[in-house]
């Protein structure tokens, strides 16, 4: 498997499918102007394709801050569900930490939402060494 970073028109088209499985609110007359603000605010979008198709995509950004030190975060991580169970997700997550270990950061983050479809998304994450390390708060304005 392979691991491509989305740099063109096509690439970013190629992911919506996969993107849209686990941001289902981002519509197709959305999908390219979100992409397109998400990757100029320091975030990079790659995928492995399969069969013509981003089989599996991850959106993350890159950053220092106090709190963390030199991180990635990863803002989306999503396979197309005809594509689940095939590693594609484990094999995004290895590709960022060797980028991270390559390019020295400290940390890699996410979120996960919490409920019994995230229940392989959770087990992948603690097979790849992640812990629970916090709760996330949100408020909306």
């Amino acid at each position: 498997m392979i691991v491509r970073v989305a740099e063109t028109e096509q690439d970013i088209l190629m992911c919506r499918s996969a993107i849209q499985a686990l941001r289902p609110s981002l519509t197709d007359e959305l999908y390219n102007e979100a992409v397109r603000l998400t990757l100029e605010d320091n975030r990079q979008l790659i995928f492995v394709e399969s069969e013509g198709e981003a089989a599996a995509v991850a959106v993350f950004e890159t950053g220092y801050n106090l709190f963390r030190g030199k991180y990635i975060y990863i803002d989306d991580l999503s396979t197309l569900p005809a594509h689940r169970g095939k590693g594609y997700a484990g094999v995004l997550l290895d590709w960022i930490f060797d980028l991270a270990k390559k390019e020295n950061f400290d940390e890699i983050h996410l979120d996960s939402g919490v409920n019994e479809a995230r229940t392989d998304a959770h087990r992948l994450y603690l097979n790849k060494r992640f812990q629970v390390a916090s709760l996330h708060f949100v408020a909306k304005v």
